[in-house]
């Protein structure tokens, strides 16, 4: 018998979904034949950290689960990315994953197939953004615009090491310039 780890989550605690939600796992966990071995249910944001989904791949890495069951994929991933990476993860150690609105089943060939094209589109995704960056950069150095971080500390090179000649101490010099000891230290190599 598979020994289930089921995940519930929603945003705010306005939703009332999550009673649903844990009905609908425990009854497909229950057709499957498998065994619960753990319940998490989680209310936040998924911009925030996800402590209880967390508590769940600790499960997985500690062979406690043999499959992790959620309602929807935008229950578990806070992103394609951070989807990938979980499911990753989560095949790596051997840990089958169902969405169960999605059918989404990685414990069988098809599902896997199934991940197996998430990666893909994680990774055009990744294409598109990077090449969106390149382009904004390239427009942004045609346009003159400075950049990386603003050189602050090189502008007061020659201050710098006057102070240092006349026995100022390189604390003294930052607090002085207001710029940081390390930037003094490395001007005067």
């Amino acid at each position: 018998m598979l020994r289930a780890g089921l995940y519930a989550r929603v945003s705010t605690n306005d939703q009332q979904t999550l009673p649903m939600q844990n009905r609908a796992l425990r009854e497909y966990a229950a057709r499957r034949g498998w065994g619960v071995a753990m319940q998490i249910r989680e209310v936040g944001s998924g911009a925030v950290e996800r402590k209880a989904r967390e508590q769940l791949m600790e499960a997985a890495r500690s062979r406690e689960i043999d499959v992790v069951l959620v309602w929807r994929l935008d229950r578990w991933g806070r992103s394609v990315t951070d989807l990938l990476a979980t499911l990753q993860e989560l095949e790596h150690l051997g840990v089958g994953f169902v969405s169960l609105t999605e059918a989404l089943d990685l414990t069988t060939p098809a599902g896997r197939a199934m991940a197996g094209l998430l990666a893909v589109f994680a990774e055009f995704e990744g294409e598109i953004l990077r090449e969106r960056t390149r382009a904004g950069l390239a427009q942004a150095r045609l346009k003159g615009k400075q950049l990386g971080r603003p050189i602050t500390a090189g502008r007061h090179a020659a201050e710098i090491r006057k102070l240092h000649r006349a026995g100022v101490a390189k604390a003294e010099i930052a607090r002085r310039l207001k710029i940081g000891r390390t930037s003094v230290r490395r001007i005067l190599g």
